[in-house]
C-alpha cells in the first residue's frame, strides 16, 4: 500500500517484503504470517493468487474495470503458503505502484471458488476493522478486529461513516457529530467551518487525482462522428469555468489527461493548442459551429446523462449544458441516482454523459484507461475502438526511459483529445476538514488511499 506519510512511496501491507528481479519481470512477495480473515480462516498465497486472477483475468460474469492496468501479468505462482510470485510478460514502468492500489482487494480463494460473485454481497477481509452493518442511505459501521495482524492496531474501537453531504454534513461538524470528511468540501464550506469552529478544526488542501469528464457514445449517431464530438468539446470554456466554479465547487484546475502539476502533464502553453483548451472561447465556439454544420448536426438536441450528486456533478453538468446551448444546441439533461447512472453507462444507454476519473497515483498507465478501446478496458464508456491509442498505451507502459515515455503520452493525449471520445472538463481541488483531535491521518492527492483508519487515533 502507499505510505501516506511519505506519499508516493510504497510500503508493505499484507506483504512483509518483496524482491524485484533485475529485468523487472518477476515480483516475489513474502506474506506476513498469521494473517486472518475476519471469519478466522488463515490468509495464504492461494488467496492472493485467486484475487489477482480475478483482477487480471476475470471469469465470465465478473467485470474487472481495471484489468487493462494489469495486462502485463502472466503466470502467478505460489511456491509455498507465504510466497506469491508474479511473472510479467513485459516490464511495467509503475508495476509496484499498481500492486499498491487500494482497489486490489484480497478475497478468500475458497469463497471465490464457491461463488465468484460473493464480494458483491458479502464483506470478508483481513483489515483492521470488521463489518458491522450497512443501512442503505444512512450509514456504515465497523468494529475493531482484535485479531488484526499488526500488533497494537487499530487504535480506534470502531467507526461510523454517515452518508451526508452539503448543509447536513457541515451542521454535523458544528454539532460535534462528524469528525472528518475525507473526500472533499468546497471553499465556501471550508470558510463556513473555519469561521464556526476556529482552532477546533484542522483543514488540509491539495490538488487531487480526480477530474470530471464528458463521454460521448461513439456507437450512437451523430456521436460516432469525430467532428460532432470535437465540436462539443470546443464549446466548453474550461478557463472560464475554472474561474466561475472554483469558489462554489471543488472544480478548479484546467488540465488534459494527466493531473495539472504532474511532471508528465502537458504544460499550459502547449495544452492551449489542443482542441477544446484554447483561451479564445469565441474562436473555439465558431469552429464548433462550423464542424457541426459540416457534419449536418446544427441544432442538435443533446441528451446528457448525469448523476444527481450535488457536488460537483450537477454544477459541472449544468456548466457543460450552458456551453452547448451557447452554440445553438438544445440540451436535455437527466440527473440519475448512482445505480441508474452506472447502469446507463455500462449498458451504453446514453448519448453524452458526465463521468469522472479518480485515481490513487500519478501514472499514465492508470490514468489513461478511460481512453483505451472498450474491448481492452471496460472503463471506456464511449465504447470506442482506437487501435492507435491502444498501441500508444502499451508503448508508454513498457517504456522505462521517462523522456520517451512522456513523448508517447503527449501523442496519446493529442490524439485522444482530437478524437474526443471522452474529454476532461476540470480537475478537482481537494479540501479535507477534520476536528483538531484527529491524529494519524495524512493528506494525499487521492481520496482512495489512507482510508483503512488503522493508524488513526483521537487526542482527547
Amino acid at each position: 500500500k502507499f505510505d501516506t506519510a511519505n506519499y508516493p512511496q510504497v510500503e508493505g501491507d499484507l506483504a512483509e517484503s518483496w524482491i524485484v528481479s533485475p529485468d523487472k519481470l518477476t515480483y516475489t512477495f513474502k506474506l506476513h504470517p498469521n494473517v486472518l480473515f475476519h471469519d478466522g480462516s488463515r490468509l495464504t498465497s492461494e488467496d492472493v493468487k485467486a484475487s489477482w486472477e480475478r483482477i487480471a483475468r476475470p471469469s465470465p460474469g465478473v467485470t474487472s474495470v481495471r484489468r487493462v492496468n494489469y495486462s502485463a501479468i502472466g503466470a502467478i505462482d505460489t511456491p509455498d503458503p507465504l510466497t506469491v510470485v508474479f511473472h510479467l510478460k513485459w516490464p511495467e514502468a509503475a508495476m509496484l505502484q499498481n500492486f499498491a492500489s487500494e482497489w486490489n482487494c484480497i478475497y478468500s480463494a475458497a469463497k471465490l471458488k464457491e461463488d465468484p460473485l460473493y464480494p458483491v454481497t458479502h464483506v470478508l477481509g483481513t483489515g483492521a476493522f470488521t463489518f458491522v452493518e450497512h443501512v442503505k442511505g444512512d450509514h456504515w459501521t465497523g468494529r475493531r478486529f482484535d485479531r488484526y495482524f499488526r500488533p497494537g492496531r487499530p487504535y480506534l474501537d470502531s467507526y461510523r461513516a454517515d452518508f451526508v453531504t452539503g448543509a447536513k454534513m457541515i451542521q454535523g461538524f458544528k454539532d460535534g457529530r462528524i469528525m472528518a470528511e475525507f473526500r472533499f468540501i468546497t471553499p465556501n464550506e471550508r470558510d463556513d467551518l473555519v469561521e464556526s469552529l476556529g482552532d477546533k478544526l484542522a483543514v488540509y488542501e491539495s490538488p487531487t487525482l480526480l477530474n470530471l469528464l464528458v463521454v460521448f457514445n461513439a456507437k450512437h449517431p451523430p456521436y460516432d462522428d469525430a467532428r460532432v464530438r470535437r465540436a462539443l468539446s470546443l464549446a466548453i470554456d474550461r478557463w472560464g469555468g475554472a474561474e466561475a466554479l472554483t469558489q462554489s465547487t471543488v472544480l478548479k484546475f484546467v488540465g488534459g489527461l494527466l493531473r495539472p502539476g504532474f511532471a508528465m502533464a502537458t504544460p499550459e502553453a502547449e495544452l492551449a493548442k489542443v482542441p477544446g483548451f484554447s483561451r479564445d472561447i469565441a474562436a473555439s465556439r465558431a469552429e464548433a459551429k462550423r464542424l457541426l454544420a459540416e457534419a449536418g448536426a446544427s441544432g442538435l438536441t443533446v441528451k446528457l446523462t448525469n448523476r444527481d450528486l450535488p457536488m460537483p456533478w450537477i454544477p459541472g453538468g449544468d456548466y457543460v449544458a450552458e456551453a452547448w446551448r451557447a452554440i445553438g444546441l438544445a440540451v436535455d439533461q437527466k440527473k440519475l441516482n448512482l445505480k441508474n447512472w452506472t447502469t446507463a453507462l455500462e449498458q451504453g444507454d446514453f448519448d453524452a454523459a458526465i463521468d469522472f476519473i479518480g485515481d490513487y497515483f500519478d501514472d499514465p498507465t492508470l490514468q489513461l484507461t478511460k481512453y483505451v478501446s472498450r474491448d481492452l478496458s471496460p472503463a471506456n464508456y464511449s465504447s470506442s475502438t482506437d487501435r492507435y491509442l491502444d498501441a500508444l498505451y502499451i508503448g508508454q507502459a513498457v517504456t522505462v526511459d521517462q523522456r520517451e515515455r512522456a513523448r508517447i503520452v503527449r501523442e496519446f493525449e493529442r490524439h485522444a483529445l482530437t478524437q474526443a471520445y471522452t474529454v476532461p472538463i476540470l480537475w478537482y481541488n481537494r479540501i479535507v476538514p477534520t476536528t483538531a483531535n484527529v491524529e494519524g491521518w495524512n493528506m494525499t492527492p487521492s481520496q482512495y488511499i489512507g482510508q483503512d483508519l488503522a493508524d488513526v487515533w483521537l487526542d482527547r
